[in-house]
Parts: structure tokens; sequence; C-alpha cells
């Protein structure tokens, strides 16, 4: 299993407190799969240099999980079709 860091800018117009359960519900097909979610961050809203999907500023969410390639590409993938989510990104912290 490997570390991954995966940061997710979510559409403003979605509610703070409905961040979190937007995060979850993309996380459940991943951990069923068998990954471990460390750690679920959200950032908060914050403004952007330039605007991404005609929006100037966007809510930042930064989940640390442990899990296999195959399964974070699944979720990459689910993130990717999600209307709501600008921009995810797939960083691996331990990877040089």
């Amino acid at each position: 299993m490997r570390s991954y860091e995966v940061m997710i800018i979510i559409d403003p117009e979605v509610d703070d407190r409905q961040v979190t359960a937007l995060v979850e519900n993309h996380l459940k097909p991943v951990i069923k799969a068998g990954a471990k979610v460390t750690d679920i961050s959200v950032m908060g809203r914050r403004r952007f240099s330039y605007e991404i999907k005609k929006h100037a500023e966007g809510t930042y969410v930064v989940v640390l999980l442990e899990t296999e390639p195959a399964v974070v590409q699944e979720f990459d993938r689910r993130l990717t079709i999600d209307e709501l989510v600008l921009r995810s990104k797939i960083f691996r912290p331990d990877a040089k």
C-alpha cells in the first residue's frame, strides 16, 4: 500500500456544511476497496489567481489515504466526472 495526498477543489456554490459529505460520498467505494483514509482536511474557500470553469474561488479539501494505485486511479476518475469538483490532483508524498 502506498500513501497518497489528494487535493480537491470544490465548486463554491456547494454549502460549506455539505463539503465533507460530498468528499465522503466519493470515498465510500475507495474504502470499500480496502483503502485506509488517514485524514480529511477542509481548508476552506480560497481565491484563485485565475478562473477555473468560470469560478474565481473554490473550497479546498486535502485527503490523505493509503491504498493501491488502481484504487486511487478510480477515485481520481470519479472526481473528474463530478461537476461539483472543479479540480483534483493526486500526490505521492513519499515519491522522490
